[in-house]
């Protein structure tokens, strides 16, 4: 299946049956590590509001929610630079952080985002994403929960989007290359 968003086409890439596998299995391992703790999962959006979602529906334990928001993408490419957009109000100092990501490429916004969080002393930082790009991945910082690994291309969809558009597509779309 293919669609059009603006002047690009995409074609299905994965199925929202196999992403709803790929969360359920992440949600097993985070219950299984955060048994008898109460963490804070912490969504950075736009990107991860579907993946968060679904991932909070399989979650049993007592947690707290709450967002950032990061701008580091202008249409198909990596800025390089991340920008702070809004922030975090909570006190986290000696809690559990599990940072909620739609998709981890070169790492950027993670190592922005450690930073700032450190400075507010947390128990610990773990990173649960949906889709991990292992040959894009510049950073140091482990990814602790990954729901799929998927080769350095551009995708689409389950919150994912191509300038502000087919974040609410229910599966992942890939660029066809040559379109």
């Amino acid at each position: 299946m293919e669609i059009t968003i603006k002047d690009k086409s995409f074609k299905l890439f994965i199925s929202e049956e196999n992403l709803q596998k790929a969360i359920k299995k992440v949600a097993i391992k985070i219950n299984e590590d955060y048994k008898n703790t109460t963490p804070i999962f912490l969504g950075i959006l736009n990107g991860s509001f579907m993946f968060f979602g679904d991932l909070l529906k399989s979650i049993d334990l007592d947690c707290h929610v709450s967002f950032v928001k990061f701008m580091s993408y202008e249409g198909t490419n990596s800025t390089g630079k991340v920008n702070e957009l809004i922030g975090l109000n909570e006190n986290i100092e000696g809690r559990d952080i599990i940072l909620v990501e739609d998709i981890v490429d070169t790492g950027n916004t993670l190592e922005k985002l450690y930073q700032i969080l450190n400075e507010k002393k947390p128990k610990s930082i773990k990173i649960a994403t949906l889709l991990f790009k292992p040959n894009a991945y510049k950073k140091a910082h482990p990814i602790n929960y990954v729901g799929l690994e998927i080769p350095n291309a551009f995708v689409i969809g389950f919150g994912l989007d191509y300038d502000g558009l087919g974040r609410n597509l229910n599966s992942i779309y890939v660029l066809n290359e040559g379109h």
